[in-house]
C-alpha cells in the first residue's frame, strides 16, 4: 500500500470536542486540510464560530455549540450530530478542563467539574454516538474513537492538579476497557497523550515555552505538526492496529526523567 493511501483521511467524517483552540484546533486543522469533513464543538459560541470560519477556508468545518460538562448537554449534542450524520468515522474526545488548588483546600466543585468533563463526558458521548460509529461489517472499515488524555495521567505533575491528573489517568484505563468491548462493534478505541503544548489549559507553555522546554529531551515544546502527524496516523489505515493503547506525544518528557521530579 502506498503511503498516501495508508495515511489518508480524505472523505472521513470527524467530530472533535473542544475543537476550536489548543490541541483540538491543531487536530481539526490537520483533518480539514487533509480532506475530512470536521464538526467542532465547544460552549464558547464566539470562539467556536470564529475558528470554524478560519478552518472553512481550508475545507469543510461545521461548528455546533454545546456544553458537554453535563449529561443533558452530551445528549443534546449527540442528538444534533445524529441528525447531521448517520455515520461518523472519527470521534476525538478532546474537551477538557483543569483546576489548580492546594491539597488542603481542594474543593468538591473543582473535583466534580473537572472529572465530569474530562472523564464522564467522553464515555457518555461515545455511548450516545455509537449508532453512527458502529459497523456491521467492520473488516477494513473501522471507525475510530481517540480519547485525548495527558502525560499528567501517566506521570505526576509539579502542579496541584489533583482532579485533572486523576481524570486523565482514569481515562487512560477507560480507553482500554472501551476498546475491549467496542472492538466487537467495529469501533477502534485508543488514546493520545500530549505533553507540553502551548494552549490555554497549559498556559505556562504558552507564555514561557523556553523555560518549559528545559526538562524535555527533544529540547522544545510540541508544535502543531507534532500533534497533526500523530492524530492523522491514529485516524488512518496506518494506525488501524493500534487498539486500547495510549500514544504519548511529549518529546521524551515522561521517558527522559520522572515527570514532575526536578533534580
Amino acid at each position: 500500500m502506498k503511503i498516501n493511501e495508508m495515511f489518508s483521511i480524505e472523505g472521513k467524517i470527524a467530530v472533535i470536542t473542544g475543537g476550536y483552540k489548543g490541541i483540538g484546533m491543531m487536530i481539526a486543522r490537520s483533518y480539514v486540510e487533509n480532506g475530512a469533513k470536521v464538526y467542532i464543538t465547544a460552549r464558547n459560541e464566539e470562539g467556536l464560530k470564529e475558528s470554524a470560519k478560519e478552518l472553512s477556508k481550508l475545507g469543510q468545518c461545521v461548528p455546533i455549540v454545546s456544553n458537554l460538562s453535563t449529561l443533558k448537554g452530551v445528549e443534546s449534542f449527540a442528538e444534533e450530530m445524529l441528525t447531521c450524520e448517520s455515520e461518523i468515522d472519527i470521534l476525538i474526545n478532546n474537551a477538557g478542563t483543569s483546576a489548580v488548588e492546594p491539597f488542603a483546600s481542594f474543593s468538591e466543585e473543582s473535583w466534580d467539574s473537572v472529572v465530569d468533563l474530562n472523564l464522564k463526558s467522553p464515555f457518555f458521548l461515545t455511548q450516545k454516538l455509537l449508532p453512527a460509529l458502529e459497523r456491521e461489517d467492520y473488516v477494513g472499515d473501522w471507525s475510530r474513537v481517540i480519547n485525548v488524555v495527558s502525560v499528567d495521567g501517566i506521570g505526576t505533575s509539579p502542579y496541584e492538579t489533583y482532579s485533572y491528573s486523576a481524570s486523565k489517568g482514569s481515562l487512560v484505563h477507560l480507553t482500554r476497557v472501551m476498546a475491549e468491548h467496542l472492538t466487537k462493534k467495529g469501533v477502534r478505541v485508543c488514546a493520545l497523550a500530549p505533553g507540553t503544548f502551548a494552549s490555554d489549559i497549559n498556559y505556562p507553555a504558552r507564555d514561557n515555552p523556553e523555560l518549559c522546554a528545559k526538562p524535555i529531551p527533544a529540547g522544545r515544546i510540541g508544535n502543531d505538526e507534532d500533534m497533526a502527524g500523530t492524530a492523522i496516523y491514529l485516524a488512518s489505515k496506518a494506525g488501524e492496529y493500534v487498539i486500547g493503547t495510549t500514544v504519548i506525544v511529549d518529546g521524551g518528557l515522561t521517558f527522559g526523567t520522572p515527570y514532575g521530579i526536578k533534580s
